[in-house]
């Protein structure tokens, strides 16, 4: 017989939210953290209006956008002729209890879940825990990690929710298949207090900036910028990173006298790939263990949330008793938005934003254009890339 807990490998969004909402249904949870303290990099910021309605289910919400930055509007622009369309999320009143993007950093919900659950003793947390396989049987799951001094130990519980990341080692236990493309540049992010809201005019706190030639990004967070810029891949990380061609790179978006003061800087790789499985017996994936996309759009980190919530339901019901295929439903569903929402919303700001061909890049932009001018055709718009449509969608999906 297993011991009598649910197994979370992974404490970022996804992992935590998780055991937050298992652990308000009184069930003992074992969170295993690679790190050796929770990560406080910026990552993702951006928090979509059903995303804190779900949050709001644990009171964290609020905390939330007491420290974050409320968004109304969101554009696209043309870097040369400046906003395309701009799109106004208070046309979301009476659809959620938050019609606006809140920006504020990952890593202070991620703080806010882990002092709560700290306080449950019926939460346990193991940190500088690596996830190095997995496997289980009729009674439960075993999760092998690797301490940081590279002792191994075996963990057992009754189910195992791998929220790992990308390159979760729970996945690849399983042999799941994680297939989809690797796009070709990178993604360069830049973190600077300067302020572009007062440099650039009628810019949107969230702005999406076309350009045929170099694309790039701009999101407002409480105390800072942030600049999303694509880089070649070829080009060498020393010089990707260094002060020099930063300073180069972001005098190219808007020239200044001095140079920007850059907190923060890294460049990553971005794919767009869904696992075949996200249920395979007692073991189930979330978050970007289970799908990856391009930051563009927001969509992400709250998949992810929204995978979260919807497993910790369903997973509560069959500890409860409920036959174990309604964890299958949740694969169906929340298998179907990474595929047919996140992922391909995902791809089409990708194509939008770095358009080459003239013609194609000009209708697409008139289209955004003529979207923002139609009052029904806007609010459409705004309840499809806030995802409040994809969830209105997942009771259709047996």
């Amino acid at each position: 017989m297993s011991i009598p807990r649910i197994l979370i490998a992974g404490a970022g969004p996804v992992g935590l939210v998780a055991a937050a909402c298992l652990a308000e249904a009184g069930i003992p949870i074992l969170v295993i953290e690679a790190e050796a303290a929770l990560p406080d990099g910026l990552r993702a910021s951006t928090f979509h209006p059903p995303t804190l309605d779900m949050l709001d289910r644990l009171d964290a919400a609020a905390p939330l956008v007491e420290q974050g930055l409320i968004c109304r509007h969101w554009q696209f622009r043309d870097r040369r002729a400046g906003p395309v369309a701009t799109f106004d999320m208070a046309l979301l009143c009476g659809e959620t209890n938050h019609p606006y993007r809140l920006q504020c950093e990952q890593w202070r919900l991620t703080r806010l879940l882990r002092d709560r659950l700290a306080a449950n003793p019926a939460v346990e947390f193991a940190y500088g825990a690596r996830a190095v396989s997995a496997s289980q049987d009729e009674d439960g799951v075993r999760l092998v990690i690797e301490r940081e001094d590279g002792g191994q130990e075996t963990l057992e519980g009754a189910f195992l929710i791998g929220a790992d990341g990308a390159r979760s080692a729970v996945r690849k236990a399983l042999d799941i298949g994680f297939d989809g493309q690797t796009i070709p540049e990178l993604y360069l992010t830049l973190s600077t207090p300067f302020p572009f809201h007062e440099a650039i005019p009628d810019l949107a706190n969230i702005a999406y900036i076309s350009d045929p030639e170099e694309w790039f990004v701009l999101l407002r967070t409480a105390s800072l910028w942030r600049l999303l810029l694509p880089t070649d891949a070829s080009e060498p990380e020393e010089v990707m990173l260094s002060d020099a061609r930063i300073q180069q790179r972001m005098k190219a978006v808007l020239p200044v006298g001095e140079d920007y003061e850059i907190r923060h800087r890294t460049a990553y790789r971005v794919h767009e790939r869904v696992a075949d499985r996200y249920a395979v017996g007692r073991i189930l994936l979330a978050g970007d263990a289970a799908h990856v996309n391009n930051p563009l759009g927001g969509m992400g980190m709250n998949g992810g949330i929204h995978d979260a919530f919807n497993l910790a339901e369903k997973l509560a019901a069959v500890w409860r008793g409920a036959d174990a295929s309604l964890l299958r439903r949740y694969e169906r569903q929340r298998r179907k938005v990474a595929l047919d929402v996140v992922q391909q919303q995902a791809l089409r700001n990708r194509a939008t934003l770095n358009q080459r061909d003239p013609a194609v890049r000009a209708a697409a932009l008139d289209e955004l254009r003529r979207t923002s001018e139609d009052p029904a055709r806007h609010k459409e718009h705004l309840m499809r890339t806030s995802m409040i449509r994809s969830l209105q969608e997942l009771d259709a999906v047996a």
